[in-house]
């Protein structure tokens, strides 16, 4: 059994611990890249959501490198999210690729639901061989968490950004060959170190709060790199939403001290009161957040026809002028240009700086 699956950010150093723990053959996908792209807008319904699109291209870039098993998370509610399997699996059988489709519901709560999905998945493993192989997985998914969050604080404070992504992409490297706890915590205390050696600007940077649907937060090809062009602009950036979060939350059943994102939905009352999917009601949440812990503007992010961020997006005007914080919403699809998103950023830094300026009746320091 070769497996494969979707990317979604840094997530495939994490899945690949995991499924190698389970003894299983792992064919990682090739990067996101302009070929991905191509051959999922190519092969997939016009009006679909940009996620599906990029997932469609990375399995058939995986099937071509010789995968035979293709594995993905299930899901329910408003989000499409729910049917992307089937309709994935309709497609490339049409394409004529053969394959076994394994779809992992999440369970919402019950850990042991998750193990045992993943026993049968794997090959002769043990109970305590899965549990051993979810530990490692889960170490490496909070390593490149917090190699993220570093990165994200030292890139508008670093007189050479492109060294600083350089030193975090060697740490990835490092978190993906480590085989223990040892190891990964030695490669994250080295990167960190490593990026704090930094020669720095001096300048105070802008805050900014990152929300929206997850994977356009997380998977930098869907999102043309906000998050860097963010950071290079002078911008510290905050990303509500993190893997390890959301595997807490509805794996895991919140258990572990890795942050929820209960009492964000407890903030999006009284902008919006009910649940719309997806993360339409953590993005309100968030929003409010920030606004009331001092971030200067936030940037919502989302696929092109996302409903539960279109709804979301219908609140937010309230909660800007409510809350008073800037927002601005960004969706993308295949469609979108980097000139266009560049200049819109440049252009939401410049207001937010110029209003930081006038609040505070004096020039802001990184201009």
């Amino acid at each position: 059994m070769k497996v494969t699956f979707p990317h979604m950010g840094n997530l495939w150093i994490s899945v690949k611990s995991l499924f190698e723990g389970l003894n299983l053959e792992v064919v990682v996908p090739p990067p996101c890249s302009a070929r991905t792209m191509e051959l999922g807008v190519r092969h997939s319904p016009e009006f679909a959501c940009l996620p599906l699109k990029i997932n469609m291209g990375n399995f058939i870039e995986a099937l071509e490198n010789g995968a035979d098993t293709i594995v993905m998370a299930g899901g329910w509610g408003p989000c499409r999210f729910g049917y992307y399997a089937q309709v994935e699996k309709d497609i490339l059988v049409d394409l004529g690729f053969k394959f076994r489709l394994i779809v992992l519901e999440a369970p919402d709560s019950r850990l042991q639901d998750l193990i045992k999905q993943l026993k049968l998945l794997g090959q002769n493993v043990s109970f305590f061989k899965v549990v051993q192989a979810i530990r490692l997985g889960w170490e490496k998914l909070k390593a490149v968490d917090e190699l993220e969050s570093k990165l994200r604080y030292y890139l508008p404070r670093v007189l050479d950004p492109d060294r600083a992504e350089k030193v975090f992409a060697e740490g990835l490297k490092k978190v993906d060959r480590a085989n223990t706890s040892m190891e990964i915590r030695e490669a994250v205390l080295a990167t960190s170190d490593e990026l704090g050696g930094l020669p720095q600007n001096g300048c105070t940077p802008l805050r900014i709060g990152l929300v929206g649907e997850i994977y356009t937060l997380l998977e930098p090809a869907s999102n043309l790199r906000v998050e860097r062009r963010l950071g290079r602009l002078g911008a510290e950036v905050k990303k509500t939403v993190s893997l390890p979060q959301w595997v807490n939350d509805h794996l895991l059943g919140g258990v572990l001290k890795v942050g929820s994102c209960r009492e964000a939905v407890a903030c999006s009352s009284p902008y919006l009161n009910d649940w719309v999917g997806g993360h339409g009601r953590e993005t309100v949440g968030y929003t409010v957040q920030l606004a009331r812990q001092g971030f200067d503007g936030v940037v919502q992010v989302g696929p092109l026809t996302c409903m539960p961020e279109i709804v979301a997006q219908s609140v937010l005007g309230k909660v800007s002028q409510v809350e008073g914080i800037p927002v601005m919403t960004m969706y993308f699809d295949e469609q979108s240009a980097e000139a266009g998103v560049q200049t819109r950023l440049e252009a939401f830094i410049d207001m937010v700086r110029h209003r930081k300026r006038m609040n505070n009746g004096s020039l802001f320091s990184c201009t």
